[in-house]
């Protein structure tokens, strides 16, 4: 079973506007609510893929039964920490071919409520062969919080891909217990090492042997439509996609980490864990739902990431 981690939870809101106006009133014809955050993503894609899954993380209030709800409808366990607090909507505003955001902070978590939440976690573990932490922490957690995660992933032997930013992912990679696997994209490199990337192949290699990412097995560099560039172990990749037709690339990062956490569950090789993530996030791309791939698709994306070693 793979356990998927969203401690900031969101139903997300989408609207649809064809003359927004300020200051003034808007009528929404239709709109679109989905249970949100990067890991519920994730499960999402993991579970179209044919894989168990749970979902776990921190909900509260009536927007948490109603995720719990949507979860359930896609026949997606989960099992997630309940607070007396409100967790969060996001709201999208689609208007003359822009999107304006909407998002509200969620509650705040007390350092108890957290422990007690790290208690429940390592109960998870007991089922679980894969573990995927995804998205940003409510307030009230200090930004170590996902590095004794894993932590605790690494003393039960378990696996723990992170995809985070900024200061939560820092104090991961400062740790000296490393996850299994990180998937930053180049702007979330360039903040978290104060630094223009070089996106050239050499760039990249330097890039990765800074002590930071020392002890991680596998870095997959998301580069968006150009695809990706991998480090595992001691090897060099550079994974080419080909061209689509991008409908929604919201959650494409998120049907990635999907696609490595089910492909490591399956044991494939190297190639075929970097073809099986870029499929899913092109996959996601392709449909206007976020965190939703069309499986008919797959084979025929999977056979045009071509995956090549770097000297």
């Amino acid at each position: 079973m793979i356990l998927t981690v969203t401690m900031n939870p969101s139903v997300d809101i989408s609207y649809s506007v064809q003359d927004f106006k300020l200051n003034d009133v808007n009528r929404v014809e239709k709109a679109r609510k989905t249970a949100g955050g990067k890991g519920l993503n994730v499960a999402r894609v993991i579970k179209l893929l044919g894989e168990d899954v749970l979902a776990t993380g921190v909900l509260g209030g009536t927007i948490g039964d109603y995720i719990t709800q949507e979860l359930m409808k896609n026949e997606i366990k989960n099992d997630f920490f309940r607070i007396d607090q409100e967790s969060r909507n996001c709201i999208a505003i689609l208007h003359d071919g822009k999107q304006t955001e909407i998002l509200e902070s969620g509650p705040t978590i007390l350092v108890e409520e957290g422990k007690v939440f790290l208690e429940k976690f390592r109960e998870q573990l007991a089922e679980a062969s894969l573990v995927t932490i995804s998205g940003s922490l409510p307030k009230g957690l200090e930004s170590g919080f996902y590095r004794q995660m894993v932590e605790i992933g690494w003393e039960n032997g378990i696996p723990v891909i992170v995809d985070t930013s900024g200061e939560s992912l820092r104090q991961v990679l400062l740790h000296e217990v490393k996850p299994f696997a990180i998937k930053p994209n180049i702007d979330e490199l360039s903040h978290l090492l104060n630094m223009e990337v070089d996106e050239s192949m050499n760039g990249l290699k330097q890039l990765l042997n800074n002590e930071l990412f020392h002890g991680i097995e596998l870095i997959v560099i998301s580069m968006g439509g150009v695809g990706a560039f991998v480090k595992h172990e001691e090897d060099y990749y550079r994974v080419t996609i080909p061209g689509i037709d991008v409908v929604n690339p919201v959650g494409s990062g998120d049907a990635t980490v999907a696609g490595i956490a089910v492909a490591l569950k399956r044991k494939q090789t190297v190639q075929d864990i970097l073809k099986t993530a870029m499929t899913t996030g092109m996959l996601n791309t392709m449909e206007a739902e976020t965190g939703y791939i069309n499986l008919a698709k797959f084979d025929s994306l999977f056979d045009l990431v071509k995956v090549t070693k770097v000297d």
